[in-house]
């Protein structure tokens, strides 16, 4: 067997194997974990190697399709990653009373007040670069903002 060929046939592999995929997924986790812990980064570990990960399919060193499935099966069964919040919540019986109510009243409302909120400023900031346009004034980059 060629030298050349071993990368090929790994590829070939990573690209076929689930588990594999979430090996590299893992591994990627792994060491956000470990520069977050090295660098004492005020950041969650996951989210340092999800940068990592992405810093590398930007580069080309990793494949989309090296991850595809084994992300695919992560996400399939992201359900029981969140299975220890259901016993909090049965073990605080409060929560499906009205103050349960009152916080749900909350989260609405203010989910709505932010997407409102953000709506109304694309408006706004759309129909401000409409009347620059039409009195011909250029982009505030242009002028050397």
């Amino acid at each position: 067997m060629k030298l050349r060929a071993i990368p090929v046939l790994s590829r070939r592999g990573l690209h076929r194997m689930r588990s594999a995929q979430i090996g590299l997924i893992m591994g990627f986790w792994l060491a956000g974990e470990a520069l977050v812990r090295l660098a004492h980064l005020p950041v969650p570990g996951g989210i340092v190697g999800l940068a990592l990960l992405l810093a590398s399919m930007a580069a080309g060193w990793v494949s989309p399709f090296s991850a595809r499935r084994g992300a695919q099966c992560l996400l399939a069964d992201m359900l029981l990653f969140f299975v220890p919040a259901v016993p909090a919540v049965v073990e605080h019986g409060e929560f499906l009373g009205v103050l349960g109510l009152k916080i749900l009243a909350v989260i609405l409302v203010g989910t709505v007040a932010v997407m409102a909120a953000t709506a109304l400023t694309v408006d706004a900031c759309h129909a401000w670069m409409l009347r620059r346009a039409r009195t011909g004034e250029p982009p505030a980059a242009a002028k050397g903002c």
